[in-house]
């Protein structure tokens, strides 16, 4: 009885979840399906999670106009940047933090915690990086971007557990400091690393906001930023097929589909390689001991 106690629960979890796992996957796979529809079957609704009159329509209309590859290399260069300043920032923060004897230790934090809770508003931002000379280059959107308190606290949370023993050794051998962090301490945070370099590097691929205020020539726009544009300014002219035959042309959900999916690619590809590192990386890092 309890062996069937136990199968039935196990069952009715494995539907939940199940259904949780529909739930989450039916809107992507919908979105691709349209992306690679006709438009005579998107205009019909009869697109669920399947292609229907298969056709890359929607791609042609991003990749036509040209501009869009220049916009994805803006946004590698805004991503593997940043991401780099990032990480080498958190490190160099969080380790010298992570240690109990650090003189001035508590009021640092405080300031960093204050951060936190209360910020000086877009304002004060923009004067700031105007009065710098900051517009229109990506220093104004990677400096106030160098670190994420929470990730910092992520990465202090991970070097307070390490034992004190594997440092003491290495300076009893001789070690200087830099050489314990980059050849002990770092080796040792690579799961905790992998995951924060995916938070960081998903923030800067999906970067909008500050590029549509800090950034004015076109040639130095985000994906983002031109795929909204690209769809905002959609004209129905331009949409592959008969401009004088709707039933002819592509219309403007095929190529909100394809923008989408463009967008979301590189992260999709790059995900599966850190998913490993992910789930252990955060919990090694926000639990300590």
């Amino acid at each position: 009885m309890a062996f069937r106690k136990g199968s039935v629960s196990r069952g009715i979890l494995y539907l939940f979840l199940a259904a949780c796992t529909f739930t989450t996957v039916f809107p992507f796979l919908n979105v691709l399906a349209v992306s690679f529809s006709s438009g005579e079957a998107i205009r019909a609704g009869s697109v669920s999670i399947w292609p229907k009159d298969f056709t890359w329509d929607a791609y042609r209309n991003l990749i036509d106009d040209g501009q869009l590859f220049v916009a994805m290399r803006n946004t590698a260069l805004m991503t593997v940047v940043g991401t780099s300043l990032n990480i080498l920032v958190t490190v160099m923060a969080a380790y010298p933090l992570s240690k109990a004897d650090l003189r001035g230790r508590g009021p640092v934090l405080g300031m960093i915690v204050f951060t936190m809770l209360f910020g000086g508003g877009l304002i004060p931002q923009f004067l700031l990086i105007k009065s710098l000379g900051l517009m229109n280059s990506y220093w104004a959107l990677w400096l106030p971007g160098l670190i994420s308190t929470y990730n910092l606290f992520v990465l202090k949370t991970f070097f307070e557990g390490l034992p004190s023993e594997l440092e003491e050794s290495a300076s009893i051998d001789g070690a200087k400091d830099w050489t314990v962090l980059v050849r002990i301490v770092l080796p040792l945070a690579l799961p905790v690393l992998a995951a924060l370099t995916l938070f960081y590097a998903v923030g800067w691929w999906n970067a909008y906001y500050g590029v549509l205020i800090f950034i004015k020539s076109s040639t130095k726009m985000s994906l983002m930023v031109k795929l909204y544009q690209m769809i905002d300014n959609l004209d129905p002219a331009l949409l592959i097929g008969d401009p004088t035959n709707v039933s002819d042309t592509l219309p403007p959900e095929g190529v909100r589909a394809g923008a989408a999916m463009l967008a979301a690619l590189p992260i999709l590809l790059i995900y599966p390689f850190l998913q490993k590192y992910f789930v252990k990386g955060v919990l090694m890092g926000s639990v300590k001991g």
